[in-house]
């Protein structure tokens, strides 16, 4: 049988470690965004970046079944995979 409070815990620790992904990868976002603001000096780093911030949305709309957002975040991700190996090779 398992104990409600831990089950609670459990929660609360999933509930947490969602918050800290999503945050995450809204600061690697808008950092993203600062790089392009700064223009070509920046490239490919505000790829990486990017791809960073995306790759903490896919993980955290993944955790939380957010269908939607995992979309979006595959798309982009694709996007940003083409720009880098633009910028790279």
């Amino acid at each position: 049988m398992v104990d409600h409070l831990d089950v609670q815990c459990y929660n609360t620790y999933m509930n947490k470690t969602n918050e800290i992904i999503q945050w995450a990868g809204a600061v690697a976002i808008v950092a993203g965004h600062v790089l392009n603001a700064v223009g070509p000096e920046a490239y490919p780093y505000n790829i990486v970046v990017f791809a960073l911030g995306t790759i903490l949305f896919l993980a955290w709309a993944i955790r939380v079944k957010n269908r939607p957002q995992f979309m979006v975040n595959i798309v982009s991700l694709a996007i940003g995979l083409v720009g880098l190996y633009k910028a790279v090779g």
